[in-house]
């Protein structure tokens, strides 16, 4: 089996948005990781993704973070499961967006530059408003969800070939599971008596 840090951030889910989702791994297992635990850590993502704020989070803005990861992963796992999108997150969503607007201004020193958001939340609505872009349109259907149980994370795949998401464990433990099902399923026909 593949070991990973377990803490250490995902920026390999194809989008922002999706690995702001990735901050918390294995989700739907008992013992879920979070990635996003202190403010600190929360400023540190923000920066790797070029997004650091003019004034630095703070806890409201990390229970912000949370809570909008998670609208956007019911929304995510909806679209790509094909389900009606769930009325509370759609709404959720909305008036987050319409209470933080971050309007763009662009500067050039080098290369094209946005200005930095003020505040964690309005680095938030950027990220927001990708997924927003990235769930109603034809990306849509380059999204894909980890087969894995307890991971179901969500990630990029234009040639729809992937099974697991970009964690190397994921792949492993599946790949591990897939060929000790293959053995059993193959050792089970060899102790059957041969058909009459």
């Amino acid at each position: 089996m593949v070991r990973e840090d377990k803490l250490a951030f995902r920026f390999d889910c194809g989008a922002t948005w999706l690995n702001l989702l990735a901050t918390r791994g294995r989700t739907f297992s008992r013992s879920p990781v979070e990635r996003l635990a202190t403010p600190e850590r929360f400023a540190e993502w923000l920066a790797r993704c070029e997004l650091s704020p003019v004034q630095p989070p703070g806890e409201d803005d990390l229970r912000q973070a949370w809570t909008l990861r998670e609208t956007l992963r019911a929304l995510a796992l909806a679209t790509v499961d094909e389900h009606p999108p769930p009325a509370r997150a759609v709404a959720d969503l909305a008036a987050f967006l319409t209470r933080y607007d971050d309007p763009i201004r662009l500067g050039a020193d080098g290369r094209l530059r946005r200005e930095p958001p003020a505040t964690a939340v309005h680095a938030l609505a950027r990220v927001a408003r990708q997924a927003v872009d990235h769930l109603t349109g034809s990306d849509r259907l380059a999204l894909k969800v980890c087969q894995e149980d307890d991971c179901r994370g969500v990630f990029i795949d234009p040639p729809g070939r992937r099974r697991w998401c970009p964690s190397p464990s994921c792949a492993s433990r599946g790949r591990v599971r897939a060929h000790r099902a293959r053995r059993s399923a193959s050792g089970s026909h060899e102790d059957q008596p041969p058909a009459p």
